[in-house]
């Protein structure tokens, strides 16, 4: 390197010159406040960057995070979770700050060297989780097919999928490399299954909330001195409201009366919609399942297809499908209807039973079909072959369609026609011109029922976002619409104390009632441990005796909650002692064991590999989020996560300020 840098040549002047030109650049970034500090410079279609590590990771080598691709990503997700449009920017915010996330974990994986080749890829499509789906039976289904079930599943691209594909998989090389130095003792294993399979049995006294709130009454001068002091709070609780008059009208109030729908809309209707009235092939079936895991051990795997075999043979005999599928199926959600599923369409079901169930005809059953949920017996009642419904099948049901379609482009039309004439000549003028009725309702909240129409929830959406005196609106009322005006409006305001009072009642007892029902509780268990009585302390402070039954950690008991969150201490207490106050969200109690019964050593020893996997699963998860979050932090440090500066606005993101 020193030779090739000593030789005198046009080359070596180029390359010292670039090398001056960059340091000189390198300076005036650095040395320039404020230089490249912010994201002036960011694309509005990047939501963040991960700049890479040293001086040159800040302007080679960064990955984006675009804002298209969140969006995208989050708008999936709320259709997915069928949330509301208005979740969006919060799911943005959580997407984003999971890519970024993901981003980095790309970077430090790369940076170890773990990474997925395509020949990874396919080799995990071959045996992975979409084995089964994309090779049923060893046998591709085809480019075609695979596209259209990612799309449908994922709303992307077959290359998309894969490239996001590979990423997970690259991130699950990199949790299982930095965890593979996990391990767990035997005695952790033991004394794991120790804590998880205890189970105790304890009386319990219980001071609830809503009798001990009752206790509460405070005078009128506290109960002044209480509003006054929370004035802000009540400075707007009596809600604004507003008062409406409106023109209701429904189809039988249309000038030219309900529109009909003629023969040959109908044809042009269902001409252009053919393909909503495709039929699939589909078998209509039922069955029996007699469940056993697919790892079950030989024994009992043979137990479970000798009791099938038995159902099949009173089957063959004459015995009636449905009810022995009630007597005898391992499927809840078809047992109580004779093991009916309905009609079903090919690839619904897992590959055994669509490949028995559409090669039977109808009325035969099957022998025993085994797959991963256990043996079935399979009987197909009707076959349908694919098809188009005609028009005669389906004509009343597209006449009541296009009826309604017709009905409401009407409606709509009349109420607009209503509103024309209204902001001209007045509301009351245009309800006589057409013989309608002009109601006014008295001052409402948004939220309050408008008796006199089927729903009233977007007229009074629409008013309370309207100027008092703006021009007449429509809007639909359930069975029809309506033409409205804001007629006044009562702002929100503070109400008197002695038209609050209740109110501020229920305030004041809830402010008072978590240190009451925490010094009672407390009081409950002192006098249980000193007389060592908790039915005597009970009766003393107004608490009431139950037992629970013999329960384990995860356990709900009623009016203490989930142990393992509320009381996971009672587990720690021998048989006759007491336990300190338990404090749930809305009682307090106290609690004296009465039972404790622990696994076996027999039982531990034969959940012994399942419980050290799981230990093993929760420890490496554990260590894994302990790296990512330090990884993270470390990136922040070094402002190396560089967000969009209109995304820098959310809280929460990673390089986000914070206050």
């Amino acid at each position: 390197m020193i030779r090739f840098l000593q030789k005198d040549s046009r080359v070596m002047k180029g390359i010292f010159i670039a090398i001056i030109a960059a340091t000189c650049v390198l300076m005036v970034i650095f040395l320039v406040p404020g230089m490249f500090s912010g994201d002036q410079g960011s694309s509005s279609n990047t939501y963040a960057t991960i700049r890479g590590a040293g001086i040159l990771g800040r302007f080679f080598g960064g990955d984006d995070v675009s804002t298209q691709e969140v969006q995208q990503l989050a708008q999936r997700m709320l259709q997915r979770q069928q949330l509301p449009d208005f979740v969006l920017p919060y799911m943005m915010q959580r997407v984003g700050t999971g890519l970024i996330q993901q981003h980095i974990e790309l970077q430090e994986a790369n940076r170890l060297g773990v990474s997925v080749t395509d020949d990874d890829l396919r080799n995990f499509l071959h045996t992975g989780t979409w084995g089964q789906v994309l090779f049923p039976n060893g046998r591709y289904i085809g480019d075609e097919q695979y596209a259209s079930l990612v799309s449908q599943n994922f709303g992307i691209s077959r290359d998309q999928f894969e490239k996001e594909l590979k990423k997970e998989l690259q991130e699950d090389r990199l949790r299982s490399f930095i965890t593979a130095g996990v391990t767990v003792s035997d005695q952790q294993v033991r004394d794991a299954y120790r804590q998880q399979g205890t189970k105790i049995k304890f009386d319990y006294a219980v001071i609830s909330s809503d009798d001990l709130s009752k206790t509460i009454n405070p005078t009128d001068q506290e109960l002044q001195a209480f509003f006054k002091q929370h004035a802000p709070k009540y400075a707007k609780a009596i809600p604004e409201q507003r008062k409406i008059e409106y023109i209701a009208f429904a189809t039988a109030n249309l000038p030219g009366g309900a529109p009909q729908v003629t023969d040959a809309e109908v044809q042009q209707y269902y001409n252009q919609h053919q393909s909503d009235y495709h039929v699939d092939d589909q078998v209509k079936v039922r069955h029996i399942l007699i469940k056993v895991d697919e790892n079950a051990d030989a024994k009992t795997d043979e137990a479970a297809k000798q009791k099938a075999e038995d159902i099949l043979k009173q089957l063959h005999n004459g015995g009636n499908f449905a009810d022995l599928a009630k007597k005898y199926s391992d499927d809840p959600g078809s047992k109580d209807q004779g093991g009916e599923l309905g009609f079903i369409k090919h690839g619904v079901t897992v590959p055994e039973f669509d490949k028995a169930a559409f090669a039977l005809q109808p009325g035969q059953i099957s022998d025993l079909v085994r797959t991963k949920f256990g043996y079935h017996i399979i009987q197909t009642e009707e076959k349908q072959s694919a098809h188009t419904r005609p028009l005669d099948e389906v004509k009343q049901t597209i006449v009541a369609l296009l009826t309604r379609q017709k009905e409401a482009q009407a409606q709509q039309a009349f109420g607009q026609q209503l509103a024309s004439e209204a902001q001209k000549t007045g509301m009351a003028q245009t309800a006589t011109a057409h013989h309608l009725q002009l109601a006014t309702t008295d001052y409402l909240a948004q939220t309050a029922i408008i008796p006199t129409l089927a729903d009233g929830s977007q007229m009074l959406t629409s008013a309370f976002s309207a100027k008092p005196g703006a021009a007449p609106q429509v809007a639909s009322t359930g069975d029809g619409y309506a033409v409205f005006q804001v007629v006044d409006v009562h702002a929100a305001h503070a109400p008197t104390f002695d038209e609050y009072k209740s109110h501020v009642l229920d305030d004041f007892r809830d402010e008072q009632l978590p240190s009451l029902l925490s010094r009672k509780t407390a009081e409950l268990a002192d006098k249980a441990k000193a007389d060592n009585d908790l039915a005597k302390a009970a009766k003393e402070v107004g608490a009431t005796m139950k037992s629970s039954d013999l329960v384990g950690r995860d356990a709900q008991v009623p009016d203490i909650g989930q142990l393992s969150q509320v009381a996971p201490t009672l587990f720690d207490l021998n048989v006759g002692q007491f336990s300190n106050a338990i404090n749930g969200q809305r009682t307090g109690a106290v609690a004296k064991l009465t039972d404790k019964q622990q696994p076996t050593p027999d039982e531990i020893q034969k959940n012994f590999e399942q419980t050290r996997d799981s230990l093993l699963n929760q420890q490496r998860e554990q260590m894994f989020e302990v790296f990512v979050t330090n990884l993270v932090d470390q990136y922040q440090k070094a402002g190396r996560i560089r967000v969009n500066r209109r995304m820098q606005q959310q809280p929460g993101l990673p390089g986000a300020p914070r206050s």
